[in-house]
């Protein structure tokens, strides 16, 4: 894809910052398993955090093409970080975004987009993870109060935000399935308990938070969006963040396969680089195709949300195809380093531990497969 000058100028301010603000603290913020508070400061400041969002809410103006960018380019320098950062705007600022009031966009979209604060989507639950549907936390009104109570898991960024949005079950449909309704949360609200005591194989600098909620009471007006349509309203909230896991995998990928392409030219083995062997170079080639058809999937889906057209297949098969291109890219590019590439100095044994978690959230593969299978009509 020929990216615009607008395109280019975005992802190349954010490529020399990743690279001169986030790599560098990368081996530290994996081994510490630390947040990187004053990065995301920075990224505040630079506008990186509103990009997708209207100048009017605190955004940049920019496009869902010009985020994946700078997803990639924050995920090549850690991925952890790059999680965070695609999990603030995909899930958190950006339901406010599609279906807040504008009242509700003001108050919390203006200080998500500004970096003031991060986003976080509370939506898993510890029996409710690929099952949505099977949500338990329940929302009844009282007055002009709803008061939930419920139990969420793995939710990023939760630790550092004002405000988390919560799903919630608020009754039955005529069908007699559970309606889901989405809540705008304080997090400072009593009863709110936000733990982050997870020890994660990989993204160990993304935060990643358990939420206990106690009569948590919140006003009528913090419901989110149609009440009525709260399901159909966060898969179209996935679908937008599945576009980021995409470009997360990619820019991981592609951190890898550079590391491991330099090691090849550099690294000697029976006299010569081991890059002169075709064993090597097939394995380098065949990365290089895979990372280009991903990032090209990636740009397209994204293309497809900008235009307003239906773009659920596409980010399905771009997240699928990503998350398990980047899971192989840097198990190969382990396997070219070696025995050094076993070595946390080489960096390419956390971008494989970071990897493997893209193709759990968002959707597992597994599920990826089946809205890809009922995209195509099956299943029905």
């Amino acid at each position: 894809m020929i990216l615009t000058k607008d395109q280019t100028m975005v992802r190349d301010m954010v490529r020399q910052f990743a690279r001169k603000e986030i790599a560098p603290l990368a081996p530290e913020l994996d081994k510490d398993s630390r947040f990187a508070t004053d990065v995301f400061k920075k990224m505040g400041e630079l506008g990186i955090l509103g990009i997708p969002f209207p100048e009017a809410y605190g955004g940049s103006g920019g496009d869902t093409v010009s985020y994946a960018l700078a997803v990639e380019e924050i995920g090549y320098a850690c991925g952890g970080t790059g999680l965070s950062y695609a999990a603030a705007v995909s899930l958190g600022a950006s339901p406010i975004f599609y279906y807040g009031t504008e009242e509700q966009k003001k108050e919390h979209l203006t200080p998500l987009a500004a970096g003031e604060s991060l986003g976080a989507f509370g939506l898993t639950e510890p029996n409710a993870g690929s099952d949505a549907g099977g949500t338990q936390t329940k929302a009844r009104l009282d007055g002009n109060e709803y008061v939930i109570n419920g139990e969420k898991c793995w939710i990023t960024n939760a630790e550092y935000s004002r405000t988390v949005i919560v799903t919630a079950v608020t009754g039955t449909r005529e069908n007699g399935k559970k309606m889901i309704s989405a809540f705008i949360v304080p997090t400072n609200t009593p009863g709110f308990k936000i733990s982050s005591n997870y020890d994660k194989m990989g993204v160990r600098a993304s935060n990643t938070c358990e939420l206990i909620l106690e009569d948590v009471r919140v006003p009528k007006e913090n419901l989110l969006g149609d009440p009525q349509k709260g399901f159909s309203q966060f898969l179209y909230t996935l679908d937008g963040g599945r576009i980021s896991i995409a470009a997360l995998a990619v820019g991981i990928a592609q951190s890898a396969f550079d590391r491991a392409l330099a090691y090849a030219n550099e690294r000697k083995q029976f006299g010569v680089t081991i890059g002169s062997f075709q064993a090597i170079q097939f394995k380098l080639a065949d990365m290089a195709m895979e990372i280009e058809l991903a990032r090209n999937m990636v740009h397209k889906s994204a293309v497809l949300k900008d235009r307003g057209e239906a773009f659920g297949k596409e980010a399905a098969y771009a997240k699928l195809f990503a998350s398990e291109m980047a899971t192989r890219t840097c198990n190969q590019a382990l396997q070219i380093h070696g025995g050094y590439g076993y070595m946390r100095e080489y960096e390419v044994e956390r971008m494989l531990r970071d990897a493997k978690l893209l193709e759990i959230g968002e959707g597992t593969s597994e599920i990826q497969r089946l809205v890809i299978a009922r995209h195509l009509g099956l299943g029905k």
